[in-house]
């Protein structure tokens, strides 16, 4: 047991993961194995993932943002001791993952019970290089296997661990706009020049819903979806500057823009998107949506005042939306689009109804609510559902 103990102290390029509690833990029972220690380290692991040490190792490993996956992310290749050291290690961590009770027992004279734990066969160092040379899809860090994040308030990228499940398949219509969102996505992905892409139309018409569908089927190839608010724009540039060298591609998602005309954040955005030197990052574009057709909201003194430039102050209204390269809108659907639109919902749910029945009902929900929208009609599915 110390002899591995000592092994684990040599760690280089893991090194940050001795300070991780299950591993930390272990270490203090190798270091002196009693049965409290031994008690206190499988408690540890319990608490991460329920006692599958195999698993708890090679979820270190993908989520370690050590200076190897970092030199490989940069474009760079690793020199050969890196490398080398590498290997060695990851030898060592396989050695660690494959520690069952037995052998952690064998040390102890305490006769009485234990708690087990579990682990999984796995070949650790040919799963790590794979993902390696594939860095570009998997990513690493935090980038490894989450898909979505926000900004905090403290301006850092964290985790969503529970993000939107909504897919491709759930939408229903707005089929030509949804590919061309996708088509430059994946042209994004393809390392070819993409465009930041604002998407407008009435609410409930499946703007946001369609980024994060994209963001769900694509996330496999190497995307990664991360949430701004709008009063976060003022981060938007050093957001850029640390995902720069980052090998995943990203988007960075405005939902639901709108500014007023005096607003800052108007400025902070449009300085961006007009071609600041972080701006024109290879892996990052910005997605934006909003329910105004040019994003400012006018007033009919903007367009009748007494300002002398009026002209001017009205280019400055629309300037923010010329500045997505790519422009999709999403009109609010008529009767016959949102009917098809229930009648898939129907079907996959399973909904017991004639179809003249559905209709009736259908119009009658949207007419109550003022309009019609894809929104309303999974609202109206729901509605019956749960009666």
């Amino acid at each position: 047991m110390r002899k591995l103990y000592e092994k684990l102290q040599t760690l280089c390029i893991f090194r940050e993961i001795l300070k991780d509690p299950v591993i930390s833990a272990l270490c203090n029972f190798l270091k002196k194995p009693t049965s409290s220690a031994y008690a206190g380290f499988v408690a540890e692991l319990y608490n991460a993932n329920g006692g599958n040490l195999g698993e708890y190792i090679k979820e270190l490993c993908f989520d370690s943002e050590n200076v190897f996956v970092k030199t490989l992310g940069s474009g760079k290749s690793a020199p050969k001791y890196m490398q080398k050291t590498l290997e060695s290690e990851l030898e060592l961590l396989q050695e660690v993952a494959e520690l069952d009770k037995s052998a952690l027992r064998n040390g102890l004279d305490y006769k009485g019970f234990l708690p087990d734990f579990t682990t999984t066969n796995l070949r650790l160092k040919d799963i790590y290089l794979h993902r390696a040379e594939n860095i570009g899809k998997y990513g690493y860090g935090i980038y490894a296997k989450h898909r979505m994040f926000y900004v905090d308030e403290q301006g850092d990228i964290v985790p969503v661990n529970h993000p939107d499940k909504t897919e491709l398949s759930n939408l229903v219509d707005y089929e030509r706009e949804r590919s061309i969102v996708l088509d430059n996505t994946k042209a994004l992905l393809c390392g070819k020049p993409a465009a930041n892409i604002l998407l407008t139309g009435d609410a409930g018409t499946g703007k946001s819903s369609t980024v994060k569908a994209i963001g769900n089927a694509l996330w496999k190839e190497g995307l990664r979806i991360i949430e701004v608010r709008k009063d976060q724009l003022c981060s938007i540039k050093k957001i850029l500057d640390e995902l720069s060298a980052n090998p995943l591609k990203f988007i960075l998602f405005i939902d639901d823009l709108s500014f007023l005309k005096d607003d800052d954040n108007f400025n902070t955005l449009k300085a961006v998107l007009e071609g600041s030197v972080t701006a024109k990052s290879k892996n990052v574009v910005i997605y934006a949506t909003s329910n105004r057709r040019h994003i400012i909201k006018e007033n009919f003194s903007d367009r009748e005042g007494d300002d002398i430039h009026r002209n001017d102050t009205m280019q400055e209204l629309v300037s923010l939306s010329e500045r997505f390269g790519i422009h999709v809108t999403f009109s609010k659907p008529d009767k016959e689009t949102f009917l098809h639109i229930v009648h898939h919902l129907a079907e996959k749910n399973a909904v017991e109804m004639t179809e003249e029945e559905l209709d009736l009902l259908a119009e009658r929900f949207a007419l109550e609510r003022g309009g019609r929208s894809a929104r309303l009609a999974q609202q109206f599915i729901d509605g019956l559902l749960s009666r």
